[in-house]
């Protein structure tokens, strides 16, 4: 079954097309109201550990090694990815993040891993 999964920045408007809307960071993103967000949920548990995150600090140099660590996470996290694996059997889902680079971030990664599951 493939997933309808799209990846989208927090600070973009909230659209009907959506669908549901996880933000999948451990920190709250500066300057976002949470009713602005619209979020369906803020899955913390799903995101990157605070040691992997800092590590990686977003440097694309390290984007192939940051998404090996972070499956390797994913793949002992099995409760949260299922949640989200629920959402995806409902329908859209979009993956909201905080990250300027919109290439190397943890939404990228997670939304690649869930097309795979």
């Amino acid at each position: 079954m493939a997933f309808d999964i799209a990846v989208k920045r927090v600070y973009e408007a909230p659209a009907k097309a959506d669908g549901q809307r996880v933000l999948v960071d451990r920190i709250w993103p500066r300057g976002i109201a949470k009713k602005d967000a619209a979020l369906a949920l803020w899955l913390k548990d799903i995101a990157p550990s605070d040691e992997l995150r800092k590590w990686f600090g977003h440097e694309p140099e390290r984007w192939a090694e940051f998404q090996k660590r972070y499956r390797a996470e994913l793949d002992a996290n099995r409760e949260a990815v299922a949640q989200l694996q629920g959402l995806l059997r409902e329908g859209k889902v979009t993956l909201v993040y905080g990250a300027h680079d919109e290439m190397h971030n943890n939404a990228v990664a997670l939304a690649e891993y869930l097309r795979e599951a």
